[in-house]
């Protein structure tokens, strides 16, 4: 049986709390030290291993890695910590190897067990959850992926010293390969279940995962349709047609208990972040139900909403107007006292229906419809998906002129955009108006939409007040992190590789290979 070494960075190179980042304090091996830690599993144990890969698998460093990048990429909030400089576009090193580490150590590692003993002629072999597992290692690998281009994939659990990266547009293709392997062996399974409770999203439903991993080839066929047209273009018509999530029953959320709990909810408590200006200005604008949804109104009102703007100085985060008393934190259901129940999203069934929205408007075969109807339809899934169900509610919001609005806070700041909700026949329009929305229905998931925002520009967000890069001004736009300084003490070799493999020097102004 392939042994695996376990991937993690040198202890030297642990994150510290000094800062106020929390509990990383565990001294870490070499991860060369031991290659046999991860032994057999038998089928008993299979279950349990794909539990602890899912929920890992989006919580893994969950501050460092969402929090406190894709989450302020995207804008979906504001820092407000004094002594956090992230949003000012500060590459902090350790908490990229925390990130970094936290995703190699405690995700990878049960998935590559359960693949390990469930592919053919393994200890537990099971064509069934050896696929499910494929589509979960696309879905871990993704984000991963997109924040730093090329990244150690086809060699982890070599059980080496090195471990080399591999390009991302190899890594995209094998995502495509991968998927549609999946979903083909898994026709012979439909309509039965596998995994059951060990499964925290679908209970071992097979259905939904065909769903899952057909909107997931989805998303990875729009994502690279810049750079591949015609491999997205076939990819992209082959998942709708092999069906793709279209009701909120089809949702993919991560359930969480008092053993394993939400840590966007634990993080609500350490005010770090607030609800953002560019949040404030469309959401307010365009009168969206969902904003009391999202966010909390600020202290000592009922329907006050306030955002502050992203990159304030340390001596600018001081000011009256941005206390966090006086801006708006999340709504209660994302607050700590609902950590251990309110799931975690991981994919939803609104966004299957902006990209194929967006695959219309590229005149793709996105089933029957139109980018009008998809968009359309985009809006009232992630309506309900929050518990708005009133049909004449949703249908007067798809329908409404309102546009964002100037926001005041510390500054004064424009209108975000003069787009309505309503759909335009300017077509030089539609594709920010999808975006736009799906920036909205995305939420909370900050990796994604920060992902989208770079390929598309959409939807227009404020420019940062202030950015400390020395290689992106306040208003350009990070397109990816560097690699770790853990990496490059503990191999060196491998970082080599995906150095030469992302075609730019490796600091936070490069594009990635879909972003070309």
């Amino acid at each position: 049986m392939k042994k695996f070494r376990l991937y993690i960075i040198a202890s030297s190179l642990v994150l510290v709390t000094a800062i106020g980042i929390s509990s990383c304090t565990d001294k870490f091996e070499e991860y060369n030290t031991d290659t046999s830690r991860l032994t057999e599993l038998d089928a008993s144990a299979v279950g349990n291993a794909f539990a602890s890969s899912q929920y890992n698998g989006v919580m893994f460093s969950w501050q460092l890695f969402n929090s406190l990048f894709g989450d302020l990429q995207a804008q979906y909030f504001g820092n407000i910590a004094q002594n956090f400089p992230s949003d000012r576009n500060v590459m902090v090193g350790n908490w990229l190897n925390g990130a970094f580490n936290g995703f190699y150590n405690n995700a990878t590692r049960p998935l590559l067990g359960v693949m390990e003993n469930t592919a053919p002629g393994g200890k537990a072999a099971n064509p069934a959850i050896y696929a499910i597992a494929n589509i979960w290692k696309v879905r871990m690998y993704q984000p991963m992926t997109d924040y730093w281009g090329p990244i150690p994939y086809s060699a982890v659990g070599n059980g080496l010293k090195t471990v080399d990266y591999d390009a991302q547009d190899v890594i995209y293709k094998d995502f495509l390969v991968q998927l549609t392997k999946a979903t083909a062996d898994l026709q012979a399974f439909k309509g039965k279940n596998v995994l059951s409770t060990n499964d925290l999203i679908y209970a071992g439903d097979v259905d939904k995962w065909i769903r899952f991993a057909n909107t997931l080839r989805l998303r990875i066929a729009i994502r690279i349709s810049g750079v591949e047209p015609a491999l997205a273009k076939t990819n992209a018509e082959a998942a709708v047609a092999g069906g793709v999530m279209e009701t909120n029953a089809h949702d993919a959320y991560v359930k969480t208990t008092a053993n394993n709990i939400n840590r966007m909810n634990q993080a609500t408590a350490w005010n770090e972040f607030r609800m953002s200006a560019a949040m404030e200005s469309v959401l307010t604008g365009y009168a969206d139900p969902r904003l009391p949804i999202y966010y909390a109104p600020i202290s000592g009102t009922t329907a006050t909403f306030k955002g502050i703007r992203n990159g304030y100085t340390q001596v600018e985060l001081g000011l009256p107007a941005n206390e966090n008393t006086k801006l708006s934190n999340v709504a209660d259901r994302f607050l700590p006292a609902n950590q251990n129940t309110n799931p975690f999203e991981v994919m939803m069934a609104a966004e299957a229906w902006f990209l194929r929205a967006e695959g219309a408007l590229k005149g793709w075969n996105m089933g029957s419809g139109t980018a009008k109807s998809f968009y359309e339809k985009g809006i009232e899934t992630s309506m309900k998906q929050w518990g708005i169900a009133d049909a004449a509610a949703i249908a007067a919001y798809t329908a409404s002129t309102k546009t964002p609005v100037a926001v005041t806070g510390a500054v004064v700041s424009p209108a975000l955009t003069d787009l309505p909700v309503v759909w335009t026949t300017d077509a030089t329009r539609q594709l920010e108006q999808i975006h736009t929305q799906k920036w909205i229905a995305l939420w909370p998931n900050g990796v994604e939409a920060w992902a989208e925002y770079r390929r598309t520009g959409f939807p227009k967000l404020y420019p940062r007040m202030n950015s400390e890069s020395l290689f992106v001004a306040k208003d350009q736009v990070v397109r990816r992190v560097p690699y770790t300084i853990g990496e490059s003490q503990t191999n060196p070799a491998g970082v080599a590789t995906g150095v030469a493999k992302l075609g730019g020097a490796d600091n936070e102004a490069t594009r990635l290979w879909w972003n070309k």
